[in-house]
């Protein structure tokens, strides 16, 4: 089935001027084309249409892969009164004597929290099997690094960002024949681009944490609600 994804405004490649009213078609796990969503419809009549609010860009690379998955543990809902919800690391860590199957919840949850950032990759190497299995089962995109970036590690790959560089997107640009790994930023809304402003930068000082929806192979794998 082809589902058409359209947005307020649409990156389809890191330094060029996003474009008004873009939408991408997928089929399967590929893109089948790009356009506006007037143009499209009249392409791919009886495609389901999601629209989405926004700046639709190429999804974006975590470069704290490690760190996140095997590094720090992501605290079950039903643990939130007694550990909290952010990401535990070092003594905290260390006195929560965890067992192989309390990890892998762990980089399940990482996972899925990097998707709610509009993450479609992670760089660095996995080198323990409950992080390879959560990343490889997602359909993250796995990278080599030759180190680790400076800087906090976060969920957010913006995070520290006076810009989005290049290296921060999945796919050097959005085009046909491309697998179908994007997301959707609010960057339009109260206190987001003003107008005639640039909306890179509005994501950037955002953060990707105001992920509206992020596809990964075709499919949408977070929604905010």
């Amino acid at each position: 089935m082809l589902t058409l994804h359209t947005a307020e405004l649409l990156l389809p490649g890191h330094g060029l001027m996003p474009l008004p009213g873009g939408a991408v078609a997928v089929r399967g796990r590929e893109i089948a084309a790009l356009g506006t969503p007037a143009d499209l419809a009249g392409r791919f009549p009886g495609a389901r249409v999601r629209r989405w609010p926004g700046l639709l860009t190429p999804g974006l690379v975590n470069p704290w892969g490690p760190e996140l998955l095997e590094g720090a543990y992501h605290p079950d809902p039903r643990e939130a009164a007694e550990l909290g919800t952010e990401p535990l690391t070092g003594a905290a860590l260390d006195v929560l004597a965890l067992t192989g199957t309390r990890w892998g919840g762990s980089a399940r949850r990482g996972v899925q929290r990097m998707l709610a950032h509009g993450t479609v990759a992670v760089a660095g190497t996995l080198e323990r099997p409950f992080a390879r299995d959560a990343a490889d089962r997602s359909g993250l995109a796995r990278r080599q690094r030759s180190a680790a970036p400076p800087g906090p590690v976060s969920l957010d790959p913006l995070a520290g960002r006076t810009a989005p560089g290049p290296e921060v997107f999945a796919a050097a640009r959005l085009s046909e024949g491309a697998p179908a790994a994007f997301a959707v930023f609010d960057v339009l809304g109260p206190g987001g681009a003003a107008p005639g402003a640039d909306p890179c930068a509005a994501l950037a000082a955002r953060g990707a944490g105001r992920c509206v929806a992020t596809v990964l192979g075709g499919r949408l794998v977070h929604r905010r609600r």
